[in-house]
């Protein structure tokens, strides 16, 4: 995979040209330039032994400690037996508060500068659904009249392009559904992020910041740890909160109850009692994407 990456970058650099290609990465230089000989060289997540992987987590909690001061945890959360995760979201219901987003962004440690999160919440006009004239960036009292919202985050597709369009493989589509990202192994160059069709990535243009006070401690090496500059990132379904039988921060904060998620393989779960008795969609199904992500009216 090391040859790989090399190989990657090489066809980039000869594909982009001199100047963009340098431009495209500049980001990831700037954050490289302050490896480590042993970061640099590190395996790819699939390649590290137990062993090696114990010893990565370990060398970035002690770097998360001397940055902000605190005992991280980190764990490498594996899937669990039997578990096809799946979420769904009720638009009659949901008011466009955007607690979801403010929680995603709080449990996932990112960059509070910028206000960052996961999760996108679009105001529609009623009636309609043009996903490129929702407003993501309203700034009054909700619901407003004649509207309704459409939260829009990581889809966790079956045929994710994101994937298919990695030059080094560091994204792939794990066994419980969730599509990860080895924040270690990416090298920016945001082929994912311009695959996707539904603007669920987020490239880390500078370091993130966070008051130290604020950082969630609780991490997965796949998940919610602090992502270098230079890197995507994504919705996970907070897999560092649900392999582990809990919801996702977002669910737990909307005040309405229009989230539901679950497992897809289990008959007797609310996901599936949605799926059954719901008129449910998926956003751009024409795609061919196969989005886990559904959404439904009461009516």
């Amino acid at each position: 995979m090391d040859k790989g990456r090399r190989r990657a970058l090489k066809v980039l650099g000869g594909t982009l040209g001199a100047g963009a290609f340098a431009a495209a990465l500049a980001p990831l230089r700037a954050w490289s330039k302050s490896l480590s000989v042993e970061q640099f060289l590190q395996k790819h997540y699939k390649e590290l032994s137990p062993s090696e992987l114990a010893a990565t987590m370990r060398r970035h909690e002690r770097e998360a400690k001397a940055k902000y001061g605190r005992d991280v945890h980190i764990e490498d959360v594996r899937p669990m037996e039997g578990v096809q995760f799946g979420y769904a979201l009720n638009l009659s219901v949901c008011i466009g508060c955007r607690k979801c987003a403010e929680a995603c962004h709080h449990e996932n440690n990112h960059d509070r500068k910028t206000n960052n999160s996961y999760i996108r919440v679009l105001e529609m006009e009623q009636g309609t659904f043009d996903l490129e004239k929702g407003d993501a960036t309203y700034d009054h009292p909700v619901p407003a009249p004649g509207k309704y919202y459409l939260p829009v985050q990581c889809q966790q597709c079956d045929n994710p392009p994101c994937v298919k369009v990695c030059p080094v493989q560091a994204t792939w589509k794990e066994r419980d559904g969730i599509v990860v990202v080895d924040y270690d192994w990416c090298i920016g160059c945001r082929y994912c992020e311009a695959a996707c069709p539904y603007h669920a990535r987020r490239f880390n243009w500078e370091a993130p910041e966070i008051p130290a006070d604020e950082l969630n401690t609780e991490q997965a090496y796949l998940s919610n740890r602090v992502r270098p500059q230079g890197v995507m990132e994504k919705c996970t379904f907070c897999l560092h909160r649900t392999r582990k039988g809990l919801l996702p921060a977002c669910l737990e904060a909307c005040p309405t109850g229009a989230r539901v998620f679950g497992n897809l393989a289990d008959p007797e779960s609310e996901i599936r009692r949605v799926l059954a008795n719901k008129r449910v969609f998926v956003l751009k199904e024409d795609l061919g994407t196969k989005p886990r992500f559904f959404y439904f009216f009461d009516t």
